[in-house]
């Protein structure tokens, strides 16, 4: 605990679905906050049977300075399909450990982002007037609107455009896949990789190219 809560500042606890649709927009999320030089906090990142779900939340919440709720799944895309509550719930939560916690994390930030703009006010009408981003569930706007919103809530200065954090992303995913093919991995392997693992070779490669570039 003592460890990654001196890690407040860099932390960015992460809510979004974890179904197999939300994945293009997941690597590239993750990569995006690694690549501005922070710590993505998910609640996938560790698998303690012995502890429940809503503790480890609650802990990354404690934990995180900065969070990222996507509340793209709050309708439901087929019949009798249920839409999802755990996304508003958690950033209810998020926000309640800001309002009342007191002390350092008063000064969390978070993003709210969504498919669709306004939509979520027919669900969360105490949200109105809110700065919700819209990404339309394409990877590529969901880059620029994180990048965008890390450089204007921490006034970050001399950071690479979305374009490029985009074609870096590519470049790693392309690199990725090559690498792991040639170390044995199956499709299956790198379908099923347990975040963790990716945020690692994740920063490894972005560590990598970063000092590749101060040398040329």
């Amino acid at each position: 605990m003592a460890k990654t809560i001196k890690k407040f500042d860099k932390n960015v606890f992460i809510n979004c679905p974890f179904d197999k649709k939300y994945k293009p927009l997941l690597k590239p999320l993750l990569f995006t906050i690694l690549y501005l030089g922070y710590q993505p906090r998910i609640a996938s990142e560790s698998s303690d049977s012995g502890e429940t779900r809503i503790n480890k939340i609650f802990k990354l919440i404690q934990e995180s300075k900065y969070s990222v709720h996507d509340l793209s799944r709050i309708k439901s895309s087929k019949k009798d399909e249920i839409f999802r509550l755990n996304m508003p719930f958690e950033l209810g939560v998020d926000i309640g450990c800001r309002k009342f916690k007191g002390g350092k994390w008063n000064t969390k930030k978070c993003l709210i982002l969504e498919t669709k703009p306004y939509r979520y006010q027919k669900a969360l009408s105490d949200l109105s007037n809110s700065e919700i981003k819209s990404h339309k569930d394409d990877p590529k706007t969901l880059v620029r609107r994180v990048r965008n919103w890390f450089v204007e809530t921490m006034e970050i200065d001399n950071v690479k455009s979305a374009a490029v954090i985009w074609d870096n992303f590519n470049e790693f995913m392309s690199d990725f896949f090559f690498k792991r093919k040639k170390e044995g991995f199956k499709k299956a392997d790198l379908q099923e990789m347990p975040i963790p693992e990716i945020i690692k070779f994740m920063k490894d490669w972005i560590r990598s190219k970063k000092e590749q570039n101060v040398h040329e």
